[in-house]
């Protein structure tokens, strides 16, 4: 991801999450924290999701993973935390680590066939409605490599 890529991550960050991020949180993450990862996938020339993550210590917290509306059911979201997880291990992190809302079934289901384990909730984790957050966990070091194909580049 760059910074002139920002606008377009907005209009995903606004399709995709009640709470989005603001412009001002993508230009500092990507021009003051040094821990942050973030990558665009493209679908023909056009912006279609994005992900990112903080690499602490000898791990990887996910931050975000996104997709625009149009390019949903294509698997796009399992490509993208695919490389976002092959990053990790490429720079040699050993876990990985999220959150996600206990009613997003759909990204619960995405994560437990990646490999990622529900290891315990945060109560309350999301401002907006006070819903708990389920913590998923996974070791890099035992991931296997999704299959199936994706029609998007990142």
């Amino acid at each position: 991801m760059r910074l002139e890529d920002i606008p377009d991550v907005m209009v995903i960050e606004h399709e995709s999450f009640s709470l989005p991020w603001t412009e001002q949180a993508f230009r500092s993450e990507m021009t003051l924290n040094h821990f942050a990862r973030y990558i665009m996938m493209e679908v023909d020339g056009k912006p279609a999701g994005y992900a990112g993550m903080w690499t602490v210590v000898d791990e990887a917290h996910i931050t975000n993973v996104a997709v625009r509306t149009a390019y949903r059911g294509k698997k796009l979201g399992q490509r993208l935390l695919d490389e976002l997880l092959d990053l990790a291990a490429g720079l040699e992190l050993e876990r990985a680590t999220l959150e996600v809302r206990v009613s997003n079934d759909v990204a619960r289901n995405l994560y437990t066939k990646m490999g990622f384990h529900e290891i315990g909730i945060r109560k309350s984790y999301y401002s907006d409605n006070n819903e708990d957050a389920v913590i998923m966990w996974i070791d890099l070091n035992d991931r296997s490599q999704a299959a199936g194909s994706t029609e998007g580049s990142v």
